[in-house]
């Protein structure tokens, strides 16, 4: 069962590791300020769900090691940095976890989704870990996709 109730790490500073440069984008994510599901646009935590009532995580574990290991095999003259590249396996992951959330959604129906809970200003790592659910910086063996439903704020 890949969902459990959490008690959500919330630190706004999170939003902006958006920020932090990485290969190819020296200002960090281009998505920053622009769509509306990233920070600082993205509303925090406490504007998006009832903070008094129940918090889940959802999540799925993509099989990081294993895809590499395929990928190194059908291109074996590609760099550590190509074998990696999340072009070549968030899809697939990202699908799982949408599985896991229909899965959730069909007996949770009245909860509200996010599927970019960083954006929001809840710290992930400390958050899994808070449900045994110990994440791989940077990955190796695997890696995770992660949600969070709860009971939607009302105004």
């Amino acid at each position: 069962m890949p969902y459990s109730i959490v008690e959500p790490i919330i630190d706004v500073g999170v939003r902006t590791l958006c920020l932090r440069p990485y290969s190819n984008h020296s200002k960090g994510c281009p998505n920053y300020g622009k769509r509306d599901t990233c920070p600082p646009k993205c509303p925090e935590m406490k504007d998006i769900f009832n903070l008094d009532k129940p918090i889940y995580v959802i999540w799925n574990v993509f099989n990081f090691k294993k895809h590499c290991d395929r990928i190194r095999e059908k291109h074996p003259n590609w760099s550590e940095r190509q074998v990696e590249c999340c072009l070549y396996w968030q899809g697939t992951a990202r699908k799982a976890l949408r599985e896991e959330i229909k899965k959730f959604i069909y007996n949770h129906a009245h909860f509200k989704i996010v599927t970019c809970p960083e954006a929001m200003g809840v710290n992930i790592t400390k958050t899994m870990k808070n449900v045994d659910q110990i994440l791989e910086w940077p990955p190796i063996q695997k890696t995770y996709q992660v949600a969070l439903a709860g009971y939607p704020r009302i105004s």
